[in-house]
């Protein structure tokens, strides 16, 4: 029996590619605010990022399809007092959007298809609840009207953006600044990280942590967590020797990892960014000029390292785009919109086409003197047409 050397896997040659430089958005003021968020929403319709304003916070919204340099005086949306810190589009309608900022109020938006003439300043609700700044927002996933939000005040509010009102507010479990949240598949449970460095899995319906895990890394540094296809836990952190760590965890069994993967040694928090499709997750940090992503499957060491996306420029803050959104006439499998100081680009996932191979009839007319070769007074030739398409 020969040994497999080589492991098996549909997504093993998957490669990143920037887009050419006419289809980037250009001339575009990126936030300077120091704050872990990814400064940027995109859906297969807008494409929306936190940008600098003087007397309060806005955000710009782009359609897909404006790409180029955008004109200075290109309408904003206003309507914080304070700097915007988060912003991330409904799941169930794409002309939705919500906004956290630095005044302590969650705002949600109704953007229009066409281009406004001037900035828009109503938001369709505003939802006042917490007493220091919000800094996460995250919809939820099933259920329509359903936003989650997170504040300075250690309080995790869910909101019923229909009517305004708080379906639950989580105010004595996080003894500390909450870094991160995130639902599961279905809505059903929440993975919530704290400055307190511990790994928590709350079930808002009970009001109650089911699971939890202290010091999941042991670094200083801030803890990021998201939720696996299978419901499993992906961790990024630092070590006490401050290396970037990503770890895999079984809420069943929180004792140990079921992998670890050591990276280097840089500063940047690492933003996970999960595909449930192929079970990709890729790792973003801000202030590198990179993109790693590895697949989790079933089978030991169930993280393996896939490849490693490079550019020159660090990024400030990075967009996901719903798989709903991609070309897969390309075998586009994900697509980040990197933000730089003064841009934004498109980065494509794409898993190349096997090689193929087909025969092709061409009839081509042949001399009299050739009449071995004739058949029915026409030549068949074969072909091997190779295509990455």
């Amino acid at each position: 029996m020969s040994r497999r050397v080589v492991r098996q896997s549909k997504f093993r040659h998957v490669f990143g590619q920037a887009a050419k430089a006419d289809q980037a958005y250009e001339d575009i003021r990126v936030s300077k605010v120091t704050w872990d968020s990814a400064f940027c929403a995109v859906n297969p319709k807008f494409l929306a990022i936190i940008v600098e304003a003087g007397g309060g916070g806005a955000f710009i919204v782009l359609p897909l399809a404006k790409t180029g340099r955008v004109d200075k005086n290109y309408p904003l949306v206003t309507g914080h007092t304070g700097p915007v810190l988060d912003i991330d589009w409904c799941p169930h309608n794409d002309n939705v959007i919500a906004s956290a900022s630095d005044d302590t109020t969650v705002m949600v938006w109704q953007i229009p298809d066409y281009t406004p003439v001037r900035n828009i300043t109503e938001p369709v609700i505003t939802l006042e609840g917490h007493s220091k700044r919000v800094g996460i927002l995250s919809w939820h996933p099933t259920a329509r009207n359903v936003l989650l939000s997170a504040g300075g005040d250690n309080v995790i509010i869910i909101w019923n953006v229909g009517t305004g009102e708080v379906l639950l507010s989580l105010d004595d479990i996080h003894p500390d600044v909450i870094h991160s949240v995130c639902w599961n598949s279905n809505g059903s449970l929440l993975a919530t990280t704290c400055k307190d460095k511990t790994l928590r899995i709350i079930d808002p319906r009970k009001s109650q942590v089911v699971a939890e895990r202290a010091r999941p890394h042991e670094g200083a540094r801030p803890l990021r967590a998201v939720f696996t296809a299978d419901g499993k836990l992906l961790s990024t952190g630092f070590s006490r020797m401050s290396e970037r760590q990503l770890a895999l965890w079984d809420p069943n069994n929180f004792e140990e990892p079921v992998a670890l993967q050591e990276m280097d040694t840089s500063n940047g928090v690492l933003l996970p960014f999960y595909d449930p499709d192929s079970s990709i997750v890729y790792l973003c940090g801000k202030g590198d000029s990179s993109i790693r992503y590895f697949e989790i499957t079933d089978e030991p060491p169930f993280v393996h390292y896939l490849n490693t996306f490079s550019s020159k420029e660090p990024q400030r803050g990075m967009g996901f785009m719903p798989k709903r959104g991609l070309d897969v006439s390309k075998c586009e499998i994900a697509r980040f919109y990197k933000l730089h100081e003064r841009k934004c680009e498109p980065i494509v996932m794409t898993v190349p086409r096997k090689i193929c191979s087909r025969m092709t009839y061409t009839r081509t007319r042949l001399a009299p003197s050739q009449p071995w070769k004739l058949m029915s007074g026409y030549r068949v030739r074969m072909q091997n047409l190779c295509s990455f398409r």
